[in-house]
């Protein structure tokens, strides 16, 4: 994006921005979590705020429609599906308040940027019992304020309006609450908020999503770290265990939920939609929140843990990484870094939207030196790096890379991008053991049936498979398995094959190939399996008409 007015954003241009805060924030998630004083937490702040954030990309990657309005639609519901905590919830209600202030557009305005901020105030406001000032509540309510009465401004210009108010804000928040104050901090939600609006507008000023990524973040303050631990060291819960449940329905009645709930313990938040509510409550008594989310309706999902102990792994957590003199001032986010060799703009913006570190541009024909792996991996914040090949001829090449460097490089067996991906998915940005993270990557590998769709470039036989230069063909797992008159009944006869297997088919468009056609395709596919979910996403590889990703 240019420097000049920018009087509207696409959907895809939306998504960018969005990648780009995300981004900024994975930078910041130790300087976030470093202020997580208030309330005892059930989850570092930044690091649920990161998590709901890399959810909300996962949905946009997903979206064929590239106009504003179903862009944000996405992302609300990805928000929803991914909050976790206090924060990630409050962030998803702020998401789905800017999503119905452009409502279904196909831009986003400055007048519907103002508008979405407005709704996004209140919904925040509305989905916590007892709202307290001097939170991430108090932080969107005074940018959409000041947004608001803003004028005729464009959106680059709001964006460093909302950022210096978000700024300042935060900077308040230990003048209204005291526990704040005491601690000698700000609040960790309303600088995880001031932290996304910064990368917003460093986008549209220019800084691309990598570039974002690869900055450093800002030190964090040894007397943050020991203020927060003193402050979990003495505060306890009434209530021992945060229990989070997400029901499945319809004409869900969110008041009544909330009702049932409320009377359960404290920190309640209810939020959704006639079809799907998230629940969120601190209770000693989890069993009876299970027992109101089954009769409203189904659960789809249920997290519960103990909160006296993750306040005790909180300590002990920020007492290790104050004790590793390499820790302070690296801006390290996780205690294992990925990289992933990619190929095509649009499977990269999937790899950065799902926690990917760094990328590496290659793949078939154009497979990486292993110094440009060793590149990679030096540039990455820690000492353990997973190396995602994505190509059975670029594991070599990674496995010779771990010679060249004084990091301990970790060779992830992929052969295909949709493997790295599940991988990426599984890694758990808690987890501070890199062993445990790198043990989930590696059965996430196995989970994953891959489909690739090509052209022959010469004529050969292969298992009993007998093609002709030029042929479309299917490769199943690297095994070449037939031939067909199109990529499309290509992709429908490899199916065929692999029927009753998973449950989940994501087809990532190639560069060449008609998003019209790939759309049709995912209907027949869904007419034919009607078991199966089918997504479209435009992945750009090139070669390639289509790679699939069965689950």
């Amino acid at each position: 994006m240019s420097a000049a007015r920018i009087e509207s954003l696409s959907g895809v241009e939306l998504r960018e921005m969005f990648a780009a805060a995300t981004a900024c924030l994975e930078r910041n998630v130790p300087q976030v979590n470093a202020v997580n004083v208030f309330p005892v937490p059930d989850g570092d702040t930044g690091t649920n705020m990161y998590l709901t954030m890399r959810s909300t990309m996962e949905e946009a990657e997903r979206c064929a429609d590239n106009s504003a309005g179903a862009m944000l639609a996405a992302m609300s519901h990805g928000a929803l599906m991914g909050a976790r905590g206090n924060s990630g919830v409050i962030l998803s209600q702020i998401i789905g308040g800017l999503a119905r202030g452009v409502d279904g557009a196909e831009a986003v305005t400055p007048q519907a940027f103002a508008s979405g901020l407005e709704q996004a105030s209140q919904a925040a406001y509305k989905a916590v019992t007892k709202p307290a000032q001097g939170t991430i509540l108090t932080v969107i309510s005074e940018v959409s304020k000041v947004v608001a009465s803003a004028g005729d401004r464009d959106l680059a210009a709001l964006l460093e309006i909302a950022v210096n108010e978000a700024k300042a804000s935060v900077e308040r928040t230990p003048s209204l609450l005291p526990v704040l104050a005491e601690a000698g901090v700000v609040d960790a939600g309303g600088l995880g908020l001031s932290v996304l609006l910064e990368g917003m507008l460093r986008h549209v000023r220019g800084e691309t999503v990598a570039e974002i990524a690869a900055a450093g973040a800002e030190t964090v303050e040894q007397e943050w770290l020991a203020a927060t631990s003193v402050r979990h060291e003495t505060e306890d819960s009434l209530y021992g265990y945060c229990t989070e449940l997400l029901i499945g329905g319809t004409g869900l009645d969110m008041e009544s939920i909330r009702g049932g709930i409320t009377k359960l313990g404290d920190s309640v938040i209810v939020v959704g939609e006639p079809s799907l509510v998230r629940v969120h409550v601190h209770t000693d008594d989890p069993g009876a929140a299970l027992t109101l989310g089954t009769l409203a309706g189904q659960l789809m999902q249920v997290k519960v843990d103990n909160i006296r102990k993750q306040a005790e792994r909180f300590v002990e957590m920020h007492e290790l990484r104050r004790d590793d003199a390499g820790y302070a001032g690296e801006g390290q986010a996780h205690a294992l870094s990925t990289v992933a060799v990619v190929a095509g703009e649009g499977m990269a913006r999937v790899f950065e939207s799902v926690g990917c570190t760094r990328t590496i541009s290659g793949g078939p024909t154009m497979n990486p030196s292993t110094r440009e792996i060793v590149e990679a991996v030096e540039a990455c914040p820690s000492d353990d790096v997973a190396v995602l090949p994505n190509d059975k001829n670029i594991i070599l090449a990674a496995q010779q890379a771990r010679e060249l460097t004084k990091k301990r490089l970790h060779v992830i067996r992929s052969r295909s991008m949709p493997q790295g991906i599940a991988a990426l998915l599984a890694v758990n940005p808690e987890e501070m053991d890199a062993t445990a993270n790198l043990k989930a990557m590696e059965e996430a590998c196995g989970n994953v049936r891959t489909i690739e769709v090509t052209r022959a470039v010469r004529s050969t036989s292969i298992g009993g498979v007998k093609v002709n230069e030029g042929d479309v063909i299917a490769i199943v797992d690297d095994e070449l398995t037939l031939a067909a008159p199109s990529p499309e009944e290509a992709v429908m006869q490899a199916l065929e094959r692999l029927a009753g297997q998973g449950s989940l088919v994501t087809l990532y468009r190639g560069g060449e190939s008609n998003s019209s056609i790939s759309q049709t395709l995912a209907r027949n596919i869904r007419d034919r399996f009607s078991s199966y979910e089918v997504e479209v996403v435009d992945g750009g590889q090139p070669h390639y008409d289509y790679i699939v990703s069965l689950e």
